[in-house]
Order: C-alpha cells, then sequence, then structure tokens
C-alpha cells in the first residue's frame, strides 16, 4: 500500500483525537459502565471521521477503503478497547450495507445523520442461541400489508443501550436460511421494543452492551435494505468490513502495550539490572513486534483485494483468526513482564488482557474464522444436504 500526504493527514487528526477526546476519560468511563457515545460521536462527526468511505451525497467523504483502515489503526491507540469497537459498529459493522444497498430515503434518513454523528447505530444479528450460527437466527419479520412486524430477541449488541436504530437481521420468509432472511433499519425507539440491563462483562467495561427484546414491532416495509430475502449475502459483505476493521484496529494497540512493556522493563531492575536486558524478555518484545507486523501486511493485503472488488473473505478471515490470537498471546507476555503491577485492575496492559479476550469469540468466532478458511481451501467437508 502506497502511503498519501492525505493518508498522513488523516493519521495525524485521528491520532490527535484519540490523545485529547479518549484516552484521558477512558478510566472514568468505566467506572460508569458506558461512554457518552453520543458526544464523541458528534465531535468525531464535526471532524468526517464518522463518513471516510461513505457516498459524498449523504455527507461522506467518498475515500477509499485504506483511509478507513488508516482510521481504523489510529483509533486503535486507544487505551481501552471499549470505544474503538463502539466507533467501529458505527462506521464498519451497521452502516455499510445501508451505504450500499439502501435507498435514497433510507440513506437520507439514518445514514447521513449518523455520518454526521447525530444517530448512533448497533447491528442486529446476534441471539441467545445463535451467534456464530447466523443462518440459525430466529428473529422473524412477517408482512403485513406494508409493513413488517418483528418478534424476537438480539443478544450481546454493542451499543444497544444508546443507539438510536439498529441494522436488523431477520427471516423474512420460510425459504431456505441463507435466503430467506432481510436486513432491516429498525428506529429503537419504536412501540414494542425493550431492552435488559447492561450486561456485566470481564472487559469492554465502558462498552454498553445489551439485549434487545422485539414484541410486535411493527416497521414499514421501505426501511429494509435492498431486496427482500437477499440479507444474508449483505451481512456477509458486512462482516468483512467488519473484520478488517477490528484487525486494523489492533495494530497500534499492539504496538503500545510493546512500548510500556519495553519501556516499563527499561526501568524496573530485578537482582541489579533492568529487566530488559534478560534475553528472553527482549526476543519476545522482539518476536511479538515481528508478528504484529506480519498482521499488519495481512490486514493491508486483504484491504487491497476488497478495494480491487475481488472476494476478500479468505484474508479477511485470516486477520480476523490471526488478530485475536496474537491479542491473547501479546498481552499474556505483556503482563507476565510486569509482574505484580500487571495483575493491577488500573494497568494498561491488564486491561487490554480483558478488553481484547472477547476478539477471539466476537464477529465470528476463532473456529469459524477457519471453517471459512479451509472452505476456500477446499479442504473442509462439504455440508449433507
Amino acid at each position: 500500500m502506497n502511503f498519501t500526504e492525505e493518508h498522513q493527514a488523516l493519521r495525524v487528526t485521528v491520532s490527535q483525537f484519540v490523545d485529547k477526546e479518549l484516552d484521558p476519560f477512558v478510566t472514568e468511563w468505566e467506572s460508569a459502565g458506558r461512554a457518552p457515545l453520543h458526544d464523541i460521536f458528534k465531535k468525531m462527526g464535526d471532524l468526517g471521521l464518522l463518513g471516510i468511505s461513505k457516498p459524498e451525497e449523504f455527507g461522506g467523504m467518498g475515500l477509499d477503503y485504506s483511509y478507513q483502515l488508516v482510521f481504523a489503526e489510529e483509533i486503535g491507540r486507544a487505551f481501552g478497547g471499549s470505544v474503538p469497537m463502539a466507533i467501529g459498529v458505527q462506521t464498519d459493522m451497521c452502516t455499510p450495507a445501508l451505504a450500499r444497498f439502501g435507498s435514497d430515503e433510507l440513506k437520507t434518513e439514518f445514514l447521513a445523520p449518523s455520518i454526521a454523528g447525530d444517530l448512533v447505530g448497533c447491528i442486529g444479528v446476534s441471539e441467545p442461541g445463535a451467534g456464530s450460527d447466523v443462518a440459525g437466527l430466529t428473529t422473524n419479520a412477517k408482512s403485513d400489508g406494508d409493513d413488517y412486524i418483528i418478534n424476537g430477541s438480539k443478544m450481546w449488541i454493542t451499543n444497544a443501550l444508546q443507539a438510536d436504530w439498529v441494522c436488523l437481521l431477520a427471516n423474512t420468509s420460510e425459504g431456505q436460511v441463507h435466503a430467506n432472511k432481510s436486513l432491516i433499519i429498525v428506529p429503537l425507539n419504536t412501540k414494542g421494543i425493550s431492552f435488559s440491563d447492561p450486561i456485566d462483562k470481564i472487559g469492554m467495561r465502558a462498552s454498553d452492551t445489551g439485549q434487545i427484546f422485539f414484541d410486535d414491532v411493527r416497521v414499514p416495509k421501505r426501511n429494509r435494505i435492498g431486496e427482500e430475502n437477499k440479507g444474508f449475502i449483505m451481512q456477509m459483505m458486512q462482516f468483512q468490513e467488519e473484520r478488517m476493521f477490528a484487525a486494523a484496529s489492533a495494530l497500534k494497540g499492539m504496538e503500545r502495550m510493546i512500548d510500556l512493556t519495553i519501556e516499563y522493563t527499561r526501568e524496573r531492575k530485578v537482582f541489579g539490572a533492568p529487566l530488559i536486558t534478560n534475553q528472553t524478555i527482549y526476543f519476545k518484545m522482539a518476536e511479538l513486534q515481528s508478528e504484529v507486523e506480519a498482521l499488519r501486511a495481512l490486514v493491508w493485503a486483504a484491504c487491497d483485494e476488497h478495494m480491487a472488488g475481488r472476494d476478500a473473505t479468505k484474508l479477511a478471515s485470516m486477520a480476523k483468526l490471526k488478530m485475536g490470537r496474537l491479542w491473547r498471546e501479546l498481552t499474556d507476555s505483556c503482563l507476565q513482564y510486569w509482574g505484580g503491577m500487571g495483575f493491577t485492575w488500573d494497568n494498561p496492559v491488564s486491561r487490554a488482557y480483558r478488553d481484547t479476550r472477547i476478539l477471539s469469540i466476537a464477529g465470528g468466532a476463532d473456529e469459524v474464522m477457519l471453517s471459512i478458511i479451509a472452505k476456500y481451501m477446499e479442504i473442509a467437508p462439504k455440508a449433507a444436504k
């Protein structure tokens, strides 16, 4: 990837935003159990950061996806994964299909104000009985004249308790499970919608995650994105941007943890010498930095495929798999070298240790990524008909 002056200018803007608007408040937001997304997103919208690769006619910058991944890299520098994850939901999880397939009317009503930071969105795919198994979801939207009537629930929904709308995947027919689903934009103040209390998680403490319940929720069919029963395909496309964003947003965060650990082990002396002089430690830091660079190459290879209009699913799945596993190895290794300090709650490495464990589960578990990769390698057994 050849980065331009415009790429670099974007990096500076996002990095300054992290330093000024996110990092100073992370501990406060974690204690409160949520970050103030409307305030944060409005500041980002004013800077044009919520629509980097979205159409200009709806308030976006209209730039190619490489700029979006530059943004992802820099926003991932933040201390704490909660807010970068919430931002990624807005930019790369609930809006790509809307921007690509939605009607102009729907984009005017939901995409434009989301790009401006006036609305917060979320993505409604996972359910209590259907997480990685997207085809097995049971929430349904039954036709009733010009409306759908929606019943069911969605689980583990990031931004749920602050969101203004959800991009909902629901069954709209009784057909084959990969061809009976539609994506529907549902305003979350609609009658019949209720919410759980915030889910008490081991990490991502500033992220308001909840369950959404739909009880005879009536939504006009004009809120459907694209054709009826094409939602599964659209969601699979959205997943690729979600997975590339997740992998890209890990890179600078990983490097920050490595740098902090190197700094600490230089200052911390054991048996009269700095910890960093132990070959075990400096070899491990070198190995981890090498792994981050390998992940970076994989992320940008996937980006090249995506921008060229080719199927990036295999590379995006590889990047997502590698990212989750590398976070686990990196945070565990770094925490070890912080000793007792690594086991304290407010240590940045211990926060990363807690926050990033979900990344091998959410957005497609490691096992799902391996299954996808194996299918593309044509070595996975074919499903029985």
